[in-house]
């Protein structure tokens, strides 16, 4: 082709791979999962919680699937985390809902506005369950209301290292949160979000648990991994939250 001497070619996959074999052969699929968390601030003369109950009601009825949480930081403020392996789905079905006129008087708050997509690391044991079933079960498991959501973005350092570098910082930080999975402390969603984010940052985390402090007690340890004190650029803002609704 005319003009393209002298650059080469560049092979483009867009499948989710894990090298962990399943059935004597590695996996690969074209599907994830996408999650959205947008926040909202009350009217001073709404109730929040029916509030929340009022929203909960009408995505239901639209055939929405998420849950709502409440501030911990603001006593009007709302969240919501909904998914779709359609991203078309947050337009099609949410969207609609947030624009009814007894939602319109909601306050949209950007800063907690989270959009991203779940992706294989490539040693998941199931690669299905791990992208479309993992996360969902953990924002839904009846037992750990609580949740940390926050965006970050890495140096462009990190994206340089050769890959065993990478993979040895990235060990670390897995091991770390592998060990409060085994203690029933605290259970993590881990979301892409490159090209998704209005402030252009690489991943949303979220953080879930029965109880509030672990969640906290996490991010203070991964604080001292060489990921998080040499290759994070910017980490937050940070939502706290605890569930109040989830979809039927």
């Amino acid at each position: 082709m005319p003009g393209t001497e002298g650059h080469g070619t560049h092979t483009v996959d867009v499948l989710e791979r894990s090298q962990t074999p399943r059935d004597g052969e590695p996996q690969s699929m074209d599907r994830r999962l996408f999650m959205q968390l947008t926040a909202y601030r009350c009217p001073v003369d709404r109730h929040p919680r029916r509030t929340a109950e009022a929203l909960g009601v009408a995505l239901d009825a639209a055939g929405a699937v998420g849950v709502i949480y409440e501030d911990v930081n603001d006593p009007l403020g709302l969240a919501l985390l909904t998914w779709s392996e359609d991203p078309a789905e947050f337009v099609d079905r949410v969207r609609p809902v947030l624009a009814e006129e007894r939602f319109r008087s909601l306050v949209f708050r950007p800063e907690f506005a989270l959009l991203g997509r779940t992706y294989a690391t490539g040693y998941e044991d199931r690669l299905d369950f791990w992208l479309l079933e993992k996360p969902v079960n953990n924002v839904r498991h009846p037992d750990w209301p609580w949740a940390v959501w926050y965006p970050l973005r890495r140096t462009g350092e990190f994206s340089r290292l050769p890959p065993k570098d990478q993979g040895g910082i990235l060990r670390e930080h897995a091991v770390i949160g592998r060990a409060y999975g085994e203690a029933g402390l605290a259970f993590d969603v881990r979301l892409a979000c490159h090209g998704l984010d209005q402030h252009d940052n690489d991943f949303v985390i979220g953080l879930i648990g029965k109880t509030l402090h672990p969640l906290s007690h996490v991010v203070q340890t991964m604080r001292k991994t060489r990921q998080t004190s040499e290759f994070i650029e910017q980490m937050g803002p940070f939502f706290v939250g605890r569930r109040i609704w989830t979809s039927q």
